[in-house]
């Protein structure tokens, strides 16, 4: 005799250990959004983007530079 556990196992698979997040979208980079992300919206183009990427969209489309004060 199986343990019941094991016989649905067995009969379905392992259950999915992790809740996936709600898909939201991509972002200007293609990077995947997720419900709950922080986001950045660009006002004159309309543009997404993760807001971990924000310097980065910020130097590739504006052209913006970023430095340490001297």
């Amino acid at each position: 005799m199986e343990h019941p556990e094991i016989t649905q196992v067995n009969r379905t698979g392992y259950p999915s250990m992790v809740e996936q997040s709600e898909h939201a979208g991509v972002d200007y980079f293609g990077t995947e959004l997720l419900a709950g992300d922080d986001i950045v919206e660009d006002p004159a183009t309309g543009e997404v983007v993760l807001k971990e990427d924000l310097e980065k969209y910020l130097k590739e489309v504006y052209e913006f530079k970023f430095s340490e004060a001297e």
